[in-house]
């Protein structure tokens, strides 16, 4: 009936229902492909410098198993996917800070490959057939002609085969090699069922994870197995399959703790054998993540770069726990299942992590988690905890359920102080201060260098604590990695203002005085004959024969040009040393017009860093010590200097999209991705986003219009929106501010004031304002 009331109406009628249809369908469809964020990341940025953790494809946001082809394998630095390498050698399942394992290679067996397929099967590919976008890859291995393709959840790896017809169709299981950071070892291999296998390997330890993790995992195909054959020199398996099916679908569930949840965390997420739904689902989990930050304006290859900028910031620190809350514990000395708090509904209330540390997070993640991501950032923070509940300290970057004690200082103190000030983080404020300051005490962590493990010297607290400087050298000798006492000192100072803004917030005032004087003892290491951070040694004496462009001279991954100006919680402190606002101005310009005839970075790699001509940079945009100079001139008086030098950087530095080219350094885990978001987006956090009521800098945004959605569980507001009216590549300047219509004075404004929801309209220019 209703079919032949529509015909009736006529041949107009059936134009304007066609013309409606059409046009609905096109808006539609435009809807869906504007929606695609995840379509704009290019995930082969920087990968001809590569390392273990850095390249992703198919991965969930934070997901325990990121599955990637392996070109490289003997080494953290240049392991994982290396883009010049032409090379497969194996699909491994866990790419994270010292931690790697299960990989595996699909192979075909011939009379002429059989006898050596234990030791002889790699295979080139060709970027040619490669396909790559967030949560999946395809590669066409040559050497066997199988399409190799690769999906994941958060914590198994699921993998389609297509095999040539009529061949012997088999999965090499390469449980015994060295896999990036670490050996794999005593790897073994079982059969359960024709469909089913199980097993586990351990990774060995290495300085920086002084002990082994066992991974556990379980395996699951569609087609039967036919037959295993396990090689005596090598201890690796060669699984056998029938010859019949043309395509092998094959799910890898992986877990620190048992088989048994390795094999419950499949049934959880994986109960089904549809993987183009996977795919799907996991392209929906990273669009919406990327959608919090919608960009208008800028070339396509400015978005493109800003989503795979985004895209690093939310990747690298990875899960440990099973989907029931069981994770690995080996803070002890004896390992431990440990089990986290449980809600309502039997999850976990959060995830637990594996962390590269969180030195340079101050000015990266700290701001962008803090307000894109709020809900990231509280379970960051419940993490911490767990580890300090369990072994008696906060952690600066946990690996395999310990402490590594990478870099230095107590670096996650700002990062927890920033979640406290931002409202994400309410409960049990007093047991999280009292962690902290133990941290900040002789014998935290405070007082290790990186990777001292088994002492407590290497730190120098006990002379910062007496004499109000870190030494460089240390009397006593080499304890572990970094033991550079100015940067040392400076970076304790800061660390104690952020834990002094905790204090004072929760009424300790006595505990507040004590830390704010100890954030004044950057002051000790500045020579005012010099105008430079200078080292000194236990007696006082500054360090002789002085240059302040050599590069780890007393400073950490870098020189002391590029950390005078790591003052972050005082630079009025720091203006002062330096003798007034216009002397300072003066010096940090001067360092940054020598520092942009090498593009800001001391060369294309952390690598280069060394490089004897490239280490004397005065400013560098590629490791974490001097990223924040750009904003340092809006807090001198002069933002058209902030606007100017960040539109800089980043046209010179940050603006590749290329294998070759990308952050130019040390991509620490979405450090340097989540600084180039704040760059492009106009926002930054000089003292990390821990005073009350935090501040955000306004810069200079090189889209027309920024609009991030606000987390409702968190903040009141529903979007806060960036606009920058005649935004272009020459009108870089602001010349008015608006805040929702009222004029604003000021190139600043608050977290409470953003998150309330509303409008930051800027009126760009071609000139500053005078």
């Amino acid at each position: 009936m209703k079919r032949n009331r529509i015909f009736k109406i006529g041949t107009i009628g059936i134009s304007f229902f066609l013309i409606a249809l059409v046009s609905c369908k096109t808006e539609k469809t435009a809807f869906v492909e504007k929606e695609q964020l995840a379509d704009k990341v290019y995930p082969l940025l920087d990968t001809e410098n590569s390392r273990w953790f850095f390249f992703s494809s198919a991965s969930r946001p934070f997901g325990m198993v990121n599955v990637i082809p392996d070109t490289g394998i003997n080494g953290d630095w240049g392991g994982g996917y290396k883009y010049n390498t032409d090379t497969v050698k194996g699909f491994s399942h866990i790419h994270e800070w010292q931690m790697s394992g299960l990989s595996v290679m699909p192979v075909t067996i011939s009379e002429a490959n059989k006898k050596n397929i234990f030791t002889d099967f790699y295979s080139k590919f060709s970027h040619k057939t490669e396909k790559i976008t967030p949560g999946y890859h395809s590669v066409l291995l040559d050497r066997y002609q199988i399409t190799s393709e690769l999906t994941s959840t958060k914590r198994v790896g699921f993998h389609r085969y297509t095999f040539p017809d009529n061949a012997q169709k088999s999965i090499l299981f390469n449980l015994n090699t060295i896999l990036g950071p670490c050996e794999n070892t005593n790897g073994t291999l079982e059969k359960n069922n024709d469909y089913e296998l199980s097993g586990s390997l351990v990774m060995s330890p290495n300085f920086r994870r002084p002990k082994p993790v066992t991974v556990f995992f379980k395996i699951t195909l569609n087609v039967p197995i036919t037959s295993i054959e396990k090689d005596t020199p090598t201890g690796n398996y060669l699984v056998n399959l029938n010859k019949l099916d043309k395509k092998v679908l094959m799910k890898v569930g992986i877990s620190y703790t048992s088989v048994e949840n390795a094999s419950s965390n499949i049934k959880q997420e994986l109960p089904h054998w549809d993987f183009d739904r996977v795919i799907t689902e996991s392209k929906n989990e990273w669009n919406n993540l990327l959608g919090r930050i919608k960009v208008d304006g800028g070339t396509e290859t400015d978005q493109r770069r800003f989503y795979t900028d985004l895209w690093h910031a939310l990747q690298g620190r990875r899960i440990i726990n099973d989907a029931n809350g069981a994770y690995p514990d080996n803070t002890g000395e004896k390992f431990r299942i440990g089990q986290l708090p449980l809600n309502e509904n039997g999850k976990p209330k959060f995830n637990h992590y594996n962390s590269d540390a969180f030195w340079g997070a101050q000015w990266t993640i700290n701001t962008l988690w803090g307000l894109v991501y709020p809900e990231i950032m509280e379970e960051f923070v419940h993490s911490l905890m767990q580890y300090y509940k369990d072994g008696g300290m906060i952690p600066r970057g946990p690996s395999g359920g310990n402490y590594t004690f990478v870099m230095t200082g107590a670096s996650s103190t700002p990062f927890i102080v920033s979640a406290i000030q931002k409202g994400l983080v309410k409960e049990d404020l007093e047991s999280i201060y009292i962690a902290l300051k133990k941290n900040h005490m002789l014998n935290g962590i405070m007082g290790k260098a990186g990777y001292e493990h088994n002492t407590n010297s290497g730190g120098g607290l006990q002379y910062y604590l007496e004499k109000g400087y870190v030494p460089y050298p240390l009397p006593e000798g080499e304890f572990g990695g970094h033991q550079d006492g100015a940067s040392q000192t400076m970076e304790y100072a800061y660390q104690d203002w952020t834990l002094a803004q905790l204090a004072k917030k929760l009424n300790h005032e006595a505990d507040y005085q004590y830390f704010l004087a100890r954030s004044k003892n950057y002051k000790n290491v500045f020579d005012k004959t010099v105008g430079w951070m200078r080292p000194k040694n236990v007696e006082g004496k500054w360090l002789e024969n002085f240059d302040p462009y050599q590069y780890e001279n007393g400073f950490i991954e870098s020189n002391s040009a590029q950390s005078t100006w790591f003052v972050p919680h005082d630079i009025e402190g720091l203006v002062a040393l330096i003798g007034g606002k216009e002397k300072a101005v003066e010096k940090l310009n001067g360092q940054f017009e020598t520092a942009q005839k090498l593009k800001f970075t001391s060369g294309t790699s952390h690598d280069a860093e060394l490089h004897p001509e490239l280490s004397r940079i005065p400013i560098n945009f590629g490791n974490q010590p001097s990223i924040q100079t750009c904003f340092i001139f809006n807090l001198l008086g002069r933002p058209d200097l902030t606007q100017y030098w960040t539109r800089n950087v980043v046209k010179e530095t940050f603006s590749g999209l290329a294998p070759n080219t990308g952050y130019n350094g040390d991509e620490d885990q979405g450090l340097m991705g989540s600084l180039n978001v704040l760059l492009k987006i106009g926002l930054f956090q000089m003292n990390g986003g821990t005073e009350k009521n935090p501040e955000y800098q306004i810069g200079s945004p090189i889209f027309n219009k920024v609009s991030i959605q606000l987390n409702s569980d968190y903040y009141s507001g529903k979007k806060f929106v960036i606009k920058a009216l005649h935004n272009s590549t020459e009108n870089i300047y602001i010349n008015k501010i608006k805040w929702n219509g009222t004029p604003l004075k000021r190139f600043s404004i608050s977290h409470s004031e953003i998150t309330k929801g509303g409008e930051l309209i800027l009126e760009m220019a071609d000139t500053p304002k005078q």
